[in-house]
C-alpha cells in the first residue's frame, strides 16, 4: 500500500465523536453526592463534624443530586447511542445514582415527618413516670449534655401516658438477682455499654449508641423486689434533640420483651 493510499484511508475514516460533558459531570456530581449521604452520619460518630453539619450535609447531598439528575438525563440524550456525543454508559450510571440518592432521602425525610407527627415531642421515656429511675453514674457523662437529666415532671409524663399508653413495668415471679443478672444479659446482647452494674440496689446503667450518626441515649434498669417476685423499671434518655422520634420507647419495649423471653427460656 503506498502512502498516498494510506492518506486517503486515514482522511476518509470520521473522527472519534468527544465525551459529553454533561454525561461525565452529571456522573462524578453523582458520586459526590452518594459519598456525601454516606459519610454524613458516619462523620458524626468519628468527630469530624458536629450532628448539625451532618444534617445539613444530608440536604445538600439531597438538592445537589436533583442537579445530577438532570444534568446526567442532558448526558443520556446528548451521548445516545448514535449521538452527537460519547459516554452514554457514564450518563446512565449517573442518572441511576443520583436517582437512587436522591429518593432515598426523600424517603427517609418523608418517613422522619411521619413518625414525628405520630409521636410525642420528648426524650425521655420510662416505666414509671410517677418515680422514674434516677440515673447516678452516667451523670458525669452527660455534664456537657444539652438535655437534662432530671425528669420533666408532670408534663412529660402527660405527653408520654398519650403517645406511648402501653409503656409500663415489667412483673416477672422470679427473685431479684435473678432477674438482674438476667437483665445484664439482654443489655449486652443488645449492644449497650454497661457503666453501672450493682447489684444490691438493683440498678444498671447503660449507654446505647444509634447505628448512623452514633448518638448517645442513657438508659437506667431498676429492679424491686414485689412479694417472692421482681419488679423492672426501665428509662432511656436522649442526650441532644427535643424529640427521639420514637427511639428510646422503642428500645425499652424491645428490652422488656427480650428480657421476658430470656426469663421464661431459663425456668425450664
Amino acid at each position: 500500500m503506498t502512502e498516498n493510499s494510506e492518506n486517503v484511508r486515514h482522511k476518509a475514516e470520521p473522527a472519534k465523536a468527544a465525551v459529553s460533558t454533561f454525561a461525565v459531570f452529571g456522573f462524578a456530581l453523582a458520586i459526590l453526592c452518594a459519598l456525601a449521604a454516606v459519610l454524613s452520619g458516619p462523620g458524626h460518630r468519628w468527630g469530624w463534624w458536629d450532628f448539625r453539619v451532618g444534617f445539613s450535609i444530608l440536604r445538600w447531598a439531597a438538592y445537589v443530586g436533583l442537579g445530577a439528575v438532570g444534568i446526567s438525563l442532558v448526558g443520556c440524550i446528548r451521548a445516545r447511542p448514535g449521538g452527537p456525543r460519547r459516554g452514554f454508559a457514564w450518563a446512565v450510571l449517573g442518572f441511576v445514582t443520583s436517582l437512587a440518592v436522591v429518593g432515598v432521602l426523600a424517603l427517609k425525610e418523608w418517613n422522619y415527618l411521619r413518625i414525628a407527627r405520630e409521636v410525642p415531642p420528648i426524650h425521655d421515656i420510662t416505666t414509671d413516670t410517677m418515680n422514674p429511675p434516677r440515673f447516678i453514674a452516667i451523670l458525669p457523662l452527660r455534664k456537657d449534655a444539652p438535655n437534662p437529666a432530671e425528669y420533666g415532671g408532670a408534663a412529660i409524663a402527660a405527653q408520654q401516658n398519650k403517645g406511648y399508653p402501653d409503656l409500663g413495668p415489667a412483673i416477672f415471679d422470679v427473685p431479684p438477682d435473678q432477674v438482674f443478672e438476667r437483665a445484664g444479659a439482654v443489655a449486652r446482647a443488645m449492644g449497650w455499654s454497661i457503666v453501672a452494674a450493682v447489684p444490691i440496689e438493683g440498678r444498671i446503667e447503660a449507654v446505647d449508641t444509634t447505628f448512623w450518626f452514633g448518638f448517645k441515649d442513657d438508659v437506667v434498669v431498676r429492679i424491686t423486689p414485689v412479694g417472692p417476685g421482681s419488679r423492672v423499671d426501665v428509662r432511656s434518655v436522649s442526650r441532644i434533640g427535643r424529640s427521639d422520634l420514637g427511639t428510646n420507647a422503642k428500645r425499652i419495649r424491645t428490652f422488656l420483651t427480650k428480657l421476658a423471653a430470656t426469663v421464661a427460656s431459663s425456668a425450664y
